[in-house]
């Protein structure tokens, strides 16, 4: 714990500082346990609740205090783990300034939480999901094709670099930009790349589909007139090597 000191009229008293190893446990904690007990109700919120509790063992000595802090991140919370990593951070810099004596209320942190969860979710689930793991996958995939053992551990070692990295600098961000990060989540510009990203992940998923998806059907139909229809033919003018 940091000695620092903070005057409050003619007393002085002792300012709570985390340290990066406190901030680590935290971010360590989230990453592992995020979806770890998930029910219609709560979703991801045991997940973020343990993830704040080095903090807030050490932000609150007084149990009372402690509990109270538990109970706002128990509360219903739903987001893209990796880049809702920055979420996390936000919370605990907040919590750190509530604890010091700052003008912050526990609605104020729990108000952000529920704000944030959506338009991160909305890039979350874009860029992760609906992009990084296709293109993965398809790298895994070509490698995988002659049965070589590469391609799956290529996709492994990948996509957990990328996301315990991404996740980890997320956190810290938050965590030092603390409520101005807020403008750059839920801004216009935001917006537009939530959009943009989305559309690349719909064209990645077109790629993937017709490069290693394949489907072939026996279906045809004669009409009365003496007309062949050929499902397989029409499916193969569609969708160009995707069927066969």
């Amino acid at each position: 714990m940091t000695a620092q000191h903070t005057k409050i009229g003619t007393e002085i008293e002792p300012k709570v500082t985390l340290d990066k190893k406190d901030l680590t446990k935290c971010w360590r904690a989230w990453m592992m346990y995020n979806l770890s007990s998930m029910s219609f109700e709560r979703l991801e919120s045991f997940g973020f609740c343990l993830g704040m509790m080095p903090a807030l063992k050490k932000l609150y000595p007084n149990q009372e205090d402690r509990k109270e802090a538990m109970k706002r991140h128990a509360s219903f919370y739903n987001t893209e783990p990796q880049l809702g990593a920055i979420i996390n951070g936000m919370a605990v810099g907040m919590e750190e300034k509530k604890a010091n004596g700052e003008p912050i209320d526990g609605e104020t942190i729990n108000t952000l939480k529920v704000g944030l969860m959506g338009p991160v979710a909305g890039i979350g689930d874009s860029m992760i999901p609906g992009m990084l793991v296709p293109i993965l996958l398809s790298i895994g995939m070509a490698l995988a094709a002659g049965g070589s053992m590469l391609g799956p551990i290529f996709y492994i070692v990948a996509f957990n670099a990328i996301a315990i990295i991404g996740s980890y600098q997320l956190f810290m961000k938050g965590y030092k930009m603390g409520a101005g990060s807020v403008e750059m989540l839920v801004s216009h510009r935001s917006t537009k790349i939530r959009e943009a990203l989305s559309l690349l992940g719909v064209f990645v998923m077109g790629g993937v589909a017709a490069s290693y998806v394949n489907l072939g059907t026996g279906l045809e139909f004669a009409t009365k007139d003496g007309v062949d229809i050929n499902v397989q033919m029409m499916l193969d003018g569609i969708f160009l090597n995707f069927c066969h």
